[in-house]
Parts: C-alpha cells; structure tokens; sequence
C-alpha cells in the first residue's frame, strides 16, 4: 500500500510539474507575441519621411516601432533593401523601380501606393510660363540622369512644347531619342538631388517634387510647368517579394493609406503632393 501511494504521489508530481512546466512555456509565447516589433524603412527627406513621421505614434499603439532611415539619392535605398538592411523603403515609382531591378539583377514589389509628386519645370532666369517663347535658343536645360526620371523629364519638356521624343510616350526615352528640339536646348544630366542646385547655371531645370520641396520651392506655385495629376508616377511602398504579407508592413500601408494621411498631405502641401489611393 506505501509502495503504491509512493509511486502515486511520485506520478502527481511529476504531472504537477509537466503542466507548470507547460504552462511557463505559454506564458513566454504570450510575452513574446506581446513584444514590440521593430520595421526599418528607407525614406527621402521630404516628404516621404514627414509622411512615415506622421504615423509613428499609431503604429506605436499597434505594436510596431518604426524607425526611418533618411537617404539623400535614388540607389542607396534599394542596394540597402536588398541587402535587408532595411524592411522597406519609400521614395520611388514603379517605372523606376522595374529599371532598378533589370539593371541591378534584384527583385522588389509594391506593398501600396502613397502619393504623387508632380515634376516640375522651375527656373530662377525666366518668369514667363509661356516656354516656347520665353526660352531662348540654345538654352541650357538640367534633368535627372537616372533612366526613368530622364525619360519623365523629356516627356514634361514634350507636354511644353519645347522638344518632340521619337515615341511619344516612351517612359525611357533618353537624348538620342529626341526628334525635334527647335530651340538648340543644351540638356545637361545630372543627378535628380543636384537639379535644384542647378538654378543659377542654366535656364530651366526639370525637377522632382521631394527636391524641389526640400529646395523650398513650391510645385504649385514656383514650377513654370506641371505635370498633371494622371501621371503615372505614384510613390510605393517597396519590399522585397513576398514580405509584402509581413503583418507589420500590412499595418504601415493601412497607416499611410488613411484618411488622416489623406488630409495631412492635403493640407500640407497643398496640391503640390497628391494622394494615390
């Protein structure tokens, strides 16, 4: 009878034992499941991590921290994202994010678009919006040097009136393509964040609206010309494939994708920037 009442408390114990053991075990999966989630994006200055900032707090409260690294040029970002030094970045378009690709032998996706920024004909020489008049022959003109922001530049200096591309809708057309230029226009490439540096050496300069924000130039109201708000040059939230269906990049496109997003980039920048959902 002692032997088996031994072998019984042995066994209640044991059991005892399993089920705190088991239960310390979905008391650390809890603790884990409850801890803070760290997403690293990628961002130009203006106004894509003035965006993200506006997210921060709700992010916060949805278990995510987000933290924005700022970048100054167009490769850096997406080398960083291969390179998963990054979770995301945001700073590109479509176009130029399938030119990257095929250039550099990587792969990326869009996890959701964000905003527009219309490209802009700026000048700090001429005044008059009336281009084909006002610019004088052998002008000195500034674009991106980048494929897809060259090819966009020389469609806004077409959609002017100033040039004739041989396809005209060739989102990479480059200067060998161009198939009247009436005004001997000297188009100098450089890179896209160098172009509102431009302004006092030459004429024009076709720049991109983060730039031209982050020059202090107002789209809307210092570009001699605009692109229009059908351009299909929305800025994207890129990942690499299949992080896409990470949770947490889920909840950051539904934080930028919002109505106060909306109303943010609306009241902020006031047409200068659109939103693109």
């Amino acid at each position: 009878m002692k032997k088996f009442l031994s072998v019984a408390a042995t066994f209640v114990l044991g059991s005892a034992l399993l089920l705190a053991g088991c239960g310390n075990d979905q008391g650390n999966a809890a603790t884990s499941s409850d801890k803070k989630v760290t997403l690293t994006v990628g961002a130009s200055p203006v106004p894509h991590a003035e965006i993200l900032e506006q997210v921060k707090d709700k992010l916060a409260k949805e278990g995510v921290e987000l933290k924005i690294i700022e970048f100054s040029d167009y490769i850096k970002p997406n080398l960083a994202l291969n390179d998963k030094e990054l979770d995301a970045n945001f700073y590109q378009h479509v176009p130029y994010m399938k030119k990257f690709e095929e250039e550099h032998n990587m792969k990326f996706v869009s996890a959701g678009t964000v905003h527009i920024e219309p490209m802009g004909i700026y000048s700090n020489k001429i005044k008059d919006k009336d281009l084909q008049n006002a610019i004088p022959n052998g002008a000195k003109v500034a674009i991106p040097n980048d494929p897809t922001n060259t090819g966009r530049a020389l469609l806004l200096l077409q959609q002017a009136g100033l040039i004739t591309l041989k396809e005209p809708n060739n989102i990479y057309s480059t200067k060998i393509d161009i198939a009247a230029n009436p005004k001997n226009l000297d188009i100098i490439e450089l890179e896209a964040a160098q172009t509102p540096r431009s302004l006092d050496d030459v004429d024009i300069a076709v720049i991109n609206a983060n730039y031209a924000l982050g020059a202090q130039l107002n789209p809307v109201k210092d570009a001699l010309f605009l692109d229009d708000k059908n351009s299909p040059y929305a800025n994207l939230i890129a990942v690499r494939p299949g992080d896409e269906n990470r949770p947490e990049i889920q909840k950051l496109v539904k934080a930028l994708q919002s109505p106060e997003i909306k109303k943010f980039i609306e009241d902020k920048y006031q047409g200068s920037i659109l939103p693109a959902f």
